[in-house]
């Protein structure tokens, strides 16, 4: 990130968040991180917005003939299932 052109990007928070953040030594580079860790683990469907456009819901439609979303009986986390094809056991 040190190469990359730096913008200034400024935004509102409540009051509670300004105190909380109060203790961190650089807030900036707290903020940074938590966003990018933030933009890692959006919907790459709706990319956070929890909305799918007409178009988009046509096209998961269409994937869902194939697939299901399920919950893993070990570890309980939701994902996606492919009918057509055997699973990875991811907790071996």
């Amino acid at each position: 990130m040190s190469d990359e052109r730096q913008k200034v990007i400024t935004f509102k928070v409540p009051e509670t968040l300004e105190e909380a953040m109060k203790g961190i030594p650089n807030r900036s580079e707290f903020i940074r991180n938590a966003i990018l860790s933030a933009l890692d683990q959006l919907c790459p469907l709706c990319r956070g917005t929890g909305i799918l456009a007409p178009n988009q819901q046509r096209h998961w439609a269409q994937f869902a003939r194939d697939h299901s979303v399920e919950q893993c009986g070990r570890c309980k986390a939701v994902h996606l299932v492919c009918k057509c094809g055997s699973e990875n056991d991811l907790h071996s």
